[in-house]
């Protein structure tokens, strides 16, 4: 599983990840702030990534979009607000935990939790 990181959660997340072996960018390495949330989740698709992000209803929105003009989606990964943004380890944790569920990636057009 690919992850692509929302500008919403810090880049020492994914350097924590890639220590962990998993194929993770962040908006914040790639010069991506303040991007639309649009702009956002295209790149995460034309790099065949699931989009990891704390912001549930506008990701939504953009899956279900996908969805019905039939747009390329590689996955929506919603990290609650009960993960503190400033636990970058236990985000981590977690993100590294779902990867190996998933090691394939999620169908596409889905939308999950953390």
């Amino acid at each position: 599983m690919k992850f692509y990181l929302d500008e919403d959660l810090s880049q020492k997340i994914a350097e924590r990840l890639r220590t962990r072996g998993i194929d993770t960018i962040s908006a914040h390495e790639v010069m991506a702030e303040g991007f639309s949330d649009f702009q956002q989740l295209e790149i995460a698709t034309k790099q065949k990534r699931c989009l990891v992000t704390r912001n549930r209803n506008d990701f939504i929105v953009l899956t279900l979009n996908a969805y019905h003009t039939q747009q390329a989606h590689y996955g929506v990964l919603i990290v609650p607000y009960s993960y503190p943004g400033d636990q970058f380890g236990r985000i981590a944790k977690a993100l590294s935990q779902y990867a190996t569920m998933h090691p394939l990636g999620v169908p596409a057009y889905t939308v999950d939790f953390l």
